[in-house]
């Protein structure tokens, strides 16, 4: 009985292994390795955005700003915050009518996060993934990967890229929470290698005067 419940076990671990391996689409990865590979040959970019989240309760309101993106680093602008990373540190900058306030983060703990530099390899680690299909995107002709978590705990149990067929950029990614929330975002007017100096991507509290200062780090 132990050598029948051995091989029996030995027989699963092989099916799950399979299963796991077919999970990766190697139709989805030629696409995903070009996506990849064109954001790491870019010397920075720039773009505007779209925004929206929809729960069950119907699409919330829209939301536009702006990005650059350069490596590790990134900074992003919303319209009531700004988020710079240098790869090291994050500034999260918000700021109303009478109140200035910047929060400080070691980078490190925005892992598992996605972020608009990781968002390019998302895919290599903790998720499957398959290509869905194609469809007209944004006036071009687009690749839609699927991204499936591989464990329950993922910020995001699925995750949409649409990448365009001819250049190989990202023109937009849904993320599905698991709980009925869809945040979605497109670029608008992407502008590669644009060569953005280090600086653009660290917050100067200098620059603020009477800015209040949360470093959590």
């Amino acid at each position: 009985m132990k050598k029948i419940a051995l091989v029996y076990t030995l027989f699963l671990a092989i099916l799950f292994s399979f299963e796991a391996t077919a999970q990766k689409d190697p139709k989805a990865k030629v696409v995903l390795d070009a996506m990849s590979q064109k954001f790491q040959a870019m010397n920075g970019f720039t773009a505007n955005f779209d925004f929206t989240f929809q729960d069950a309760s119907g699409p919330g309101d829209r939301q536009s700003g702006d990005i650059a993106v350069k490596g590790e680093q990134y900074r992003l602008k919303l319209p009531d915050q700004e988020i710079y990373n240098d790869g090291k540190t994050v500034w999260t900058y918000i700021q109303s009518d009478n109140y200035k306030e910047v929060t400080i983060n070691d980078a490190d703990q925005m892992e598992g996060e996605l972020t608009p530099s990781n968002i390019y390899r998302i895919y290599e680690s903790g998720y499957s993934y398959k290509l869905l299909s194609e469809k007209q995107f944004q006036g071009k002709t687009a690749q839609i990967v699927e991204l499936l978590a591989e464990k329950n705990n993922a910020p995001f149990e699925q995750v949409k890229l649409m990448i365009d067929k001819s250049t190989s950029n990202l023109l937009g990614w849904e993320m599905f929470d698991g709980q009925g929330g869809v945040f979605s975002y497109t670029f608008k007017n992407l502008k590669v290698d644009a060569n953005l100096p280090s600086s653009y991507f660290v917050f100067d509290a200098k620059q603020y005067p009477g800015i209040e200062v949360i470093d959590l780090r």
